[in-house]
């Protein structure tokens, strides 16, 4: 079966014949997205750095030596592979044992792909949800953010200041809002 390259293979390409251009141009699109990703999950920024870094190097060798074709686009790839190397690095210093070693790690194959793919509905959709949030009532964000830590139920209502019964009825109509807002969003966007 035929491969359908994507446009952003251009990126591996510029990152082989070491193009300057290309290059700042990956690092404007994802080392950011790359850097809070790792720093909100018990990352430094040099921990940032240095991934950031490894996966282009990762991809680099292996569109020089395997000839990496790319099916999705370039920035959740890249991202993924960030992903994964972080959770290896946080198990390595956690002294637990690693799932991946580096082989597979560097094993690209459509599972890969689909995963980026993946990752890229997932950012959407939560470009969506954050633009929704947005639209929410005070109290409705409130309660929406509280719910989302994970507390108990009972613990978040203390804090707010409310019965349990108020906030399970609250929280509902307030996520049936956001859904609503989602869905018109959606359409709109179509």
């Amino acid at each position: 079966m035929a491969k359908n390259i994507h446009a952003d293979q251009r990126f591996i390409t510029g990152l082989v014949n070491n193009d300057t251009a290309v290059i700042n141009e990956i690092y404007k699109r994802c080392a950011g997205k790359v850097k809070s990703w790792i720093t909100f999950n018990n990352g430094t920024e040099d921990d940032a750095g240095d991934i950031f870094q490894e996966a282009l190097m990762d991809i680099y060798r292996q569109a020089k030596y395997k000839s990496l074709e790319l099916t999705c686009p370039f920035e959740p790839y890249i991202l993924l592979i960030c992903k994964r190397k972080w959770l290896n690095e946080i198990k390595k210093r956690s002294i637990l044992p690693v799932t991946n070693n580096e082989d597979d790690l560097l094993h690209i194959g459509e599972d890969t792909f689909a995963n980026a793919d993946e990752l890229e509905k997932q950012e959407a959709q939560s470009k969506l949800f954050l633009k929704a949030f947005e639209k929410l009532g005070e109290r409705c964000k409130e309660i929406i953010s509280w719910s989302m830590k994970g507390e108990a139920q009972e613990k978040v209502a203390e804090a707010l200041g409310v019965t349990y019964g108020y906030l399970r009825k609250k929280k509902s109509e307030c996520m049936a809002s956001l859904i609503k807002i989602v869905q018109s969003n959606q359409t709109e966007e179509q």
